[in-house]
């Protein structure tokens, strides 16, 4: 007796055969989508220069550059972004794209400048934005001299200083600072008591 061979199940049936299409499919638009998006650039600022923290922010100080940021992109500023008032929350390096974190409203601002000068000079490595701590030695009455000095204010950012010539260890004594308001009455105390006022940059020995 004969028996009839089992049809075979229709190869495009096979719902394997469907899933590892559905598979390819999906890889191939994840790729595409991945490589797409990579190809996608933002205008942002990018700075100019260094800008000190709580110095007003302007058109002048930025150029407009094309980067791909991807989904980060609504973390930094366009040229639209930028309205009167806005200042630098921290400082912002030469060649930075402008973070939105990085910047404030000139309302809400927390520092101010102030020029001093420095008893020591300034040394050759500090420059507009250099961190520093600001030391003070308080004139003594007796004979004039000056007691042991001390931290004055501890956050504390260049915001200028002189241009002078000549590769100097230490140049002209007049520098910019920017401070905290909270430090002010102290810094300004300081200075009309005679107290001897320096800079020390972060990391180094007073």
């Amino acid at each position: 007796m004969t028996t009839k061979p089992r049809a075979r199940r229709a190869f495009w049936g096979d719902i394997r055969f469907l899933i590892g299409i559905a598979l390819v499919i999906l890889s191939i638009a994840g790729v595409w989508l991945i490589v797409s998006s990579s190809r996608e650039t933002t205008p942002v600022l990018q700075a100019n220069r260094t800008i000190t923290q709580g110095e007003a922010l302007t058109s002048d100080d930025f150029q407009v550059v094309e980067v791909s940021l991807g989904a980060v992109a609504d973390g930094y500023l366009a040229p639209q972004d930028l309205v009167a008032g806005m200042i630098a929350a921290r400082t912002v390096e030469s060649g930075e794209l402008l973070p939105a974190v990085a910047t404030a409203d000139a309302q809400s601002g927390r520092t101010t400048n102030i020029v001093i000068d420095s008893s020591v000079g300034i040394p050759e490595k500090v420059e507009s934005g250099t961190p520093v701590e600001l030391w003070y030695a308080p004139r003594l009455e007796d004979d004039g001299e000056f007691d042991v000095p001390r931290i004055l204010a501890a956050d504390v950012v260049v915001a200028s200083i002189p241009e002078t010539d000549g590769m100097l260890t230490q140049r002209s004594a007049a520098v910019e600072i920017v401070i905290d308001r909270a430090d002010v009455a102290d810094v300004l105390a300081a200075i009309t008591s005679g107290a001897a006022l320096s800079i020390v940059p972060l990391g180094t020995g007073s």
